[in-house]
């Protein structure tokens, strides 16, 4: 099969995110300049650099309510912040419930009744039971072809970790298994994990 995207597919859903999976999710946290928190998941999430460390998601769609964009993006466009707190399986259920297209004076770690905590380097509440959290400052905002697609880049500036979740010295994603999004309404989890060699190595 071969399909321009322009023309459309004639398959009963998009395949696109399909096509690029597992992909990781950023559960973005943030506060807005008055003050209220927000949590919201985005599957178009990834590091992107290690000198220094970097971040992004997309954020595509919009709300009647935030002129043009999602909570997350306009939270971060005022304060200049975010965390990235990573989903684990024992969390997929208020990751998923935090997706939904709530008003922005909705409070989504009360609405999952998910316990926050405070961020060190910035100014920014976080999932406490995370296995991980990136404290991020923002570093730029790219918009992207279409009405509301943009791409949000921040250097990490903190890191928190669960101590459990070391072996051995290395953070063993194994411990607590973590959720990835597929394509349609499908997600995955990390069981089993396999070790390779670079060449030359």
């Amino acid at each position: 099969m071969f399909y321009r995207p322009k023309d459309g597919h004639d398959l009963p859903h998009n395949p696109f995110n399909a096509l690029i999976t597992p992909r990781p999710i950023g559960w973005i946290s943030t506060r807005g300049l008055d003050g209220r928190d927000n949590l919201a998941p985005y599957s178009f999430f990834n590091a992107v650099a290690y000198t220094p460390p970097q971040v992004m998601f997309a954020s595509i769609g919009a709300k009647p309510d935030r002129d043009g964009t999602k909570d997350s993006l306009a939270n971060i466009r005022d304060t200049g912040v975010f965390a990235c707190n990573v989903v684990s399986f024992a969390l997929k259920d208020q990751m998923n419930h935090s997706s939904g297209g709530w008003r922005a004076d909705v409070d989504e770690f009360e609405l999952t009744g998910l316990e926050k905590a405070q961020c060190r380097t910035i100014d920014c509440p976080y999932v406490a039971a995370a296995p991980a959290v990136m404290e991020c400052e923002l570093r730029q905002i790219i918009k992207l072809e279409g009405p509301a697609n943009y791409a949000v880049f921040g250097e990490v500036t903190g890191i928190h970790m669960d101590d459990a979740c070391i072996r051995n010295g290395q953070f063993d994603v194994t411990t607590f298994q973590p959720v990835s999004r597929l394509g349609y309404r499908d997600f995955s989890v990390v069981k089993e994990v396999f070790e390779m060699g670079r060449p030359g190595e």
